[in-house]
């Protein structure tokens, strides 16, 4: 090959090889003579014993839509959206044209593009639907300032994808294709960077700066699945509009912002060790005999070490609203729990009390979904619940 392929070749390749690789992805080179690389986008299969989005990274954009259903519908009617929104996903997630899709060139291959669905308290006040064990509202903490715009919702649609395009196709058709059974009551859209300078997954920052994620289980390990799976494949997801004061924040020392998080800005690092990873010391002390990861430091509290072994899977996405000249940004807080009540309630409240960084950090938007198993071949999302 000689010279550089245009900007039509390129995205020639990038089609060829999405439809001969494998669902997880792959690479194909530019040529044989230029040093480049080009990372072929993936589809990530829509089956599974759980929604595969869970345990996969945090999407580069994403939107959450709440929803509110309408008086009509019923235990039945909502086992008809699942089997409409299951024939969505299983399109979509392939780059296939939903059914009855007005614009169906939007739906592309290749775009990693996951839809999460999730059900509010309202839907387990139907007759005969059981409520999973551990689920229930998050009460309002003091530190809380909740708007109506970004709280509660009886379902959830969450869609990532690679490409912000796909993103908006995807909740379009979701949402049209619920218009009989609910109606939108909230947006949010994020976006996350968990890509490092040389390609390889990073944990990924929040608009603070700071790592954000470290101290996670990891997926496939016993330690992830007895977080985050009950017994009989379920799992809970808490929502959590967190408004950053960016401009506080940025008054600070470098020193005083990582004591605040008692981890390090440069990579993540615990204040008592130096790769991101490390386990936290919390009992050492400086030179002057203050600890080195302070009381109120929030990888201090929120540690499952001082609460009582409980863990959470936390995910984030970055968010920013604009009003004019006004810019609003923040964190799109998710955490994922096997048993709400149990696991996230005594966190939030440790936090709540005492966390360094509710000085420059505020809640307004909060609500709670429990997120049904995935769906094989021939089966339909809730179907579990709603058959």
């Amino acid at each position: 090959m000689t010279g550089r392929p245009s900007r039509r070749q390129l995205f020639g390749y990038a089609g060829a090889a999405a439809a001969g690789a494998a669902v997880t992805g792959g690479v194909v080179a530019l040529g044989n003579d230029t040093p480049e690389t080009v990372v072929v986008a993936r589809d990530i299969d829509p089956y599974g014993d759980h929604q595969p989005a869970i345990a996969a990274a945090s999407p580069k954009h994403a939107e959450l839509v709440a929803l509110t259903l309408l008086p009509s519908t019923d235990k039945a009617a909502l086992g008809r959206l699942m089997r409409l929104w299951t024939n969505d996903i299983v399109a979509l997630s392939a780059g296939r044209p939903a059914p009855g899709d007005t614009a169906p060139e939007l739906a592309v291959p290749g775009v990693a593009l996951t839809v999460t669905v999730g059900f509010g308290p309202k839907v387990f006040t139907l007759p005969d639907l059981v409520k999973p064990r551990g689920f229930s509202e998050v009460p309002v903490m003091s530190h809380d300032r909740l708007q109506p715009a970004w709280s509660g919702g009886d379902l959830l649609v969450l869609v990532g994808a690679d490409d912000a395009v796909s993103v908006v196709h995807a909740v379009r058709r979701l949402v049209a294709d619920a218009a009989p059974f609910a109606k939108p009551l909230w947006r949010q859209t994020g976006f996350w960077n968990g890509t490092g300078a040389d390609g390889q997954p990073v944990t990924g920052r929040n608009l603070f700066n700071q790592v954000d994620g470290t101290g996670n289980p990891a997926p496939g390990t016993p330690e992830f699945d007895s977080t985050v799976w009950s017994t009989d494949g379920w799992t809970t997801l808490v929502v959590r509009r967190i408004k950053l004061n960016l401009d506080a924040w940025d008054e600070l020392t470098r020193s005083e912002q990582e004591r605040a998080v008692g981890r390090k800005l440069s990579n993540g690092a615990p204040t008592t060790g130096t790769a991101e990873h490390d386990e936290l010391d919390l009992e050492k002390r400086d030179a002057d005999g203050r600890l080195v990861i302070a009381e109120n430091a929030h990888s201090r509290l929120s540690h499952h070490s001082v609460n009582d072994g409980r863990r959470i899977f936390r995910k984030g996405l970055n968010y920013v609203q604009d009003d004019g000249a006004t810019r609003e940004s923040g964190l799109i807080f998710l955490s994922y729990q096997a048993d709400l009540v149990g696991q996230f309630l005594p966190l939030l409240a440790r936090l709540d009390a005492a966390d360094a960084l509710n000085e420059w950090t505020t809640t307004i938007g909060s609500a709670v979904f429990a997120i049904p198993p995935g769906f094989r071949s021939g089966t339909w999302l809730g179907q579990s619940l709603l058959a």
